[in-house]
């Protein structure tokens, strides 16, 4: 028993020694090196207080006032302008395009970036040019690609030029004049241009399941098929979490392209929250209608990424 107490009580003093946060079997109080790194901390959390939180309220709050963006005195209108944010018809499509591309954009991007992923995983002699070529897209700023994108998918681009010169040219459009393609086109471009970052990221988890497993599985007579469906994606479940969460988040927010490319157009087809936003604020001076947007947008982003968050806890109690 006196062992036990002696053992006990060293560990305490050597805890203590060691200067940990909170002392044991008192109530808990910050000891010496926790307020010392707390003053280290301070700086940066009051950078992020004044730079980010309080610009993030007082934005907030813009949402129930009826501000122009100019004019000093604004008045509170309560609710209307998330009523009109969640009743005109312009908005609610704008909704509904933000769903369309954020769903559509993480399923394909994903399913690609895990295909390539696990193709430039392989021993073939070109896959470190590959990754680069592949990888490359994402790291071009947003802007360019809209541009490049843009020339490619012109009535007399690149792309229309091929489909002509294969003898397709019944096939040729006007990718981002025509509403009904407009923004099929441009979740190509963000595929296009994402497909590589996901790849990333799968590849990192690939390289981490260990070949001995495969290979047992590979012995036993498991297939290909059988081997990704019970070993590989069990294993590549924290890839797959990062990535979806990434890529619904970024679809939701997605902006700089669509604006480069259609602008919101044609007709409105391809607006999305971001844009339309971007158009209340700084073309039609509805401050107070942008921010209700907004409003609208990050309680969007919030909860689907509070419904990931959970699924992806299930999964591993689950595992």
């Amino acid at each position: 028993m006196s062992r036990i107490g002696s053992s006990s009580a060293n560990s305490t003093a050597r805890i203590s020694h060691r200067g940990a946060f909170f002392s044991i079997g008192s109530r808990p109080r910050l000891t010496a090196q926790s307020r010392g790194l707390l003053l280290c901390a301070l700086p940066a959390l009051a950078f992020y207080l004044f730079v980010v939180l309080v610009p993030t309220v007082q934005g907030a709050l813009l949402a129930f006032t009826n501000w122009n963006g100019l004019a000093k005195a604004y008045s509170f209108v309560g609710i209307d302008n998330l009523v009109k944010a969640l009743s005109q018809p312009a908005s609610l499509r704008a909704v509904i395009n933000t769903i369309v591309v954020a769903v559509t954009f993480t399923v394909i991007q994903n399913i690609i970036g895990l295909a390539v992923a696990m193709g430039v995983n392989s021993r073939i002699k070109s896959r470190n040019i590959l990754k680069v070529l592949i990888f490359a897209p994402a790291v071009m700023t947003p802007v360019v690609v809209g541009y490049l994108w843009q020339y490619m998918l012109a009535p007399d681009g690149p792309v229309n030029a091929a489909l002509r010169g294969l003898g397709l040219g019944s096939y040729a459009r006007a990718w981002l004049g025509e509403p009904g393609l407009a923004l099929g086109s441009i979740i190509v471009v963000l595929i296009w241009q994402f497909a590589g970052y996901s790849m990333v990221i799968y590849l990192a988890g690939l390289q981490g399941i260990p070949e001995e497993l495969i290979e047992a599985a590979a012995m036993d007579g498991a297939d290909s098929f059988r081997r990704f469906r019970s070993i590989v994606l069990p294993l590549l479940a924290p890839a797959v979490t990062i990535n979806l969460m990434l890529s619904m988040i970024g679809g939701l927010k997605v902006f700089d392209q669509v604006w480069v490319l259609t602008g919101g157009g044609p007709g409105g087809s391809t607006d999305t929250l971001s844009t339309l936003m971007f158009r209340d604020a700084f073309t039609y001076g509805k401050f107070g209608n942008a921010t209700a947007l907004g409003l609208v947008l990050l309680v969007l982003v919030a909860l689907i990424s509070v419904v990931q968050y959970r699924a992806s806890l299930v999964r591993r109690r689950k595992a």
